[in-house]
């Protein structure tokens, strides 16, 4: 039997450059499944997303999601894409295995905890206090270039990756400092500054952007207070839940949120187009 994709659309351009087309997945013209492939809208035209991938119950187990994945990365090449990327659910281990057998890279992933009503509080000697245009300024240059070389060490061609920063500063501060929803902390100890943080209040949830104790200041517990700050602060606007996004290799954040009771909900997959 042959697994192949068939359109099912003309192939789409958004306003922002991307492209992408739904595919049917059929195996000898039987229609068993759904393909959703584009390319990324933050990472530019050369890195192709994988943003559905669907094999009906009777045909799974059968190879025809591998099949299906494969055709999708010859589409993105014809394209002109260098890099794939896929998201999994946190709970999809079949989806994390075929991630896997097919080479794919985990890059990132999103954690989630529930919150209760009562902020924590910080331990003796920790306040937080708002950041002055003058911090901001400083961390904004400083965290540009850190989340830039981010990319950059993970595939992402330089000026993608610059690109990247450039605009999600852009599209997510527009206002800078005063940009409405967005919490940004220092962290003091004892009168001294061991840390910063950045907390966008969405929604449904705070979402933790940056979060980082300064080098001099590292292994002594700052990280985890930051935390709880932003716990704290997501709980005093009325947030029941709080998120963020930690790169693979980061073992010791991993370790970090896992302690403080955050559970993986999507894992972030990438793979270079040879």
């Amino acid at each position: 039997m042959t697994t192949t994709l068939r359109p099912t659309e003309p192939l789409q351009r958004a306003a922002d450059g991307t492209r992408s087309r739904h595919f049917q997945v059929c195996v000898n013209s039987r229609p068993v499944g759904v393909l959703h492939l584009g390319t990324s809208s933050s990472l530019g035209d050369s890195v192709a997303v994988i943003h559905e991938l669907r094999v009906d119950e009777p045909d799974r187990r059968r190879g025809r999601g591998t099949v299906a994945a494969l055709a999708a990365e010859e589409v993105a090449r014809a394209w002109g894409c260098r890099q794939i990327e896929a998201g999994v659910a946190g709970d999809a281990e079949a989806g994390t295995g075929l991630a896997q057998a097919l080479g794919y890279g985990l890059r990132n992933r999103t954690m989630t905890k529930p919150l209760g009503t009562s902020p924590p509080a910080l331990p003796a000697g920790s306040v937080a206090r708002p950041m002055t245009p003058e911090d901001f300024a400083a961390w904004q240059a400083y965290e540009s270039e850190r989340y830039a070389r981010t990319w950059m060490e993970r595939g992402v061609p330089e000026a993608d990756a610059y690109a990247k920063a450039r605009r999600d500063h852009e599209v997510l501060l527009p206002r800078g400092l005063d940009t409405e929803h967005m919490l940004f902390s220092v962290l003091e100890h004892e009168g001294e500054r061991v840390g910063i943080l950045w907390l966008a209040l969405r929604e449904d949830r705070g979402f933790v952007f940056d979060v980082e104790a300064d080098a001099p200041h590292r292994g002594r517990g700052h990280g985890r207070t930051l935390m709880l700050l932003a716990e704290a602060q997501a709980i005093t606007a009325g947030r029941p839940l709080i998120g963020l996004n930690v790169f693979a290799g980061n073992t010791a954040a991993e370790r970090l949120y896992e302690s403080l009771g955050y559970r993986t909900t999507r894992y972030s997959y990438c793979k270079p187009l040879l």
